[in-house]
């Protein structure tokens, strides 16, 4: 290993279905010396593994995973403290003689382990939960983004305006401490280089491809029994306002369970939605500098596992 003090971190993103998990599992695989780091924003909830297309117990027997299964759905999880825990995991990892392989497309938890985070107030679930419920008063679901335009512009513009826990955050910061979190996040003094020895493929289809790839997760996603994990999470007394059941394809399913709409219709809804988070996924990431990118749709898993492996090599 690098005698470097400084801990290697190999990182593979892109957006959601397009082949993080089965490429990664192959690498650490092959490499014998890689433990994985989920950078997930649902997979670290215990008790719902459909709907977060974690991976499977047979899987994480072949290798190592972190950060998966990590806390309960009732109990809120900020960036900041996954920063924490990931970065001790990473650390255990490499001080185990291990390389770790960081996992996943959560924009903000992967800056948040790269870069790290602005300094902002603690959250105040009492606030919150009062600005959810102007919004449900209000019946508007541009709500609470016109609220966010008002009082910080250069987030509303980033935001969509269906992220209503990112748009509630970003209302909170203001309301706590009378800055724009878009203020308070060009103060804070980003590093000009990372904290780790990192080396990042980001993986990437066409566009027809990945959304049929996303379809068909769903589609499955539902046959697996999706609708029996959301009823069997409210059914255990978690609420359909938590961080977790706010999530892409939950929300879904509790709307069409409350007789908002159809199954069917949910199903739908967490297709186009998934397109669109794949979008602002996509927008994100590439704004990130030093990714080496490679296009699954115009080469074999073969082939991506051979480019993988030559750009990881000096870390492995």
């Amino acid at each position: 290993m690098n005698s470097d003090l400084t801990p290697p971190l190999a990182v593979i993103l892109g957006p959601t279905a397009v082949g993080k998990s089965r490429l990664a599992l192959s690498l650490a695989q092959a490499a014998e010396n890689m433990e994985i780091i989920s950078a997930d924003a649902l997979q670290i909830y215990r008790e719902m593994d459909i709907g977060t297309a974690k991976p499977s117990l047979a899987e994480r027997a072949l290798v190592p995973h972190h950060m998966i299964d990590i806390v309960s759905p009732a109990e809120h999880y900020s960036a900041g403290r996954y920063e924490r825990e990931a970065g001790e995991a990473i650390r255990r990892v490499w001080q185990s003689g291990k390389i770790p392989l960081l996992v996943g497309g959560c924009g903000l938890y992967l800056r948040a382990l790269l870069q790290g985070l602005c300094e902002g107030p603690e959250y105040d679930p009492i606030l919150r939960e009062k600005l959810r419920q102007e919004a449900q008063s209000a019946g508007r679901e541009d709500y609470l983004h016109q609220k966010l335009k008002e009082i910080d512009p250069d987030s509303a513009q980033r935001l969509h305006y269906r992220d209503q826990p990112r748009l509630i955050r970003a209302i909170e910061v203001y309301m706590k401490t009378g800055i724009p979190l878009s203020v308070l996040q060009k103060r804070h003094p980003f590093p000009s280089s990372s904290r780790y020895r990192t080396k990042i493929i980001g993986l990437r289809r066409e566009r027809c491809d990945l959304y049929a790839r996303i379809e068909q997760r769903v589609d499955q996603m539902m046959e697996q029994g999706l609708v029996a994990e959301v009823k069997g999470l409210l059914e255990a007394g978690y609420s359909e306002h938590s961080t977790a059941l706010q999530g892409l394809g939950y929300k879904q399913i509790v709307a069409a369970l409350r007789g908002e709409y159809s199954l069917s219709e949910a199903a739908r809804l967490i297709k186009r939605d998934s397109r669109h988070y794949a979008k602002r996924q996509f927008t994100w990431f590439g704004r990130m500098s030093n990714v080496h990118w490679i296009d699954l749709s115009t080469c074999s898993e073969e082939e991506a596992l051979r480019e993988t492996k030559k750009v990881l090599a000096e870390l492995v």
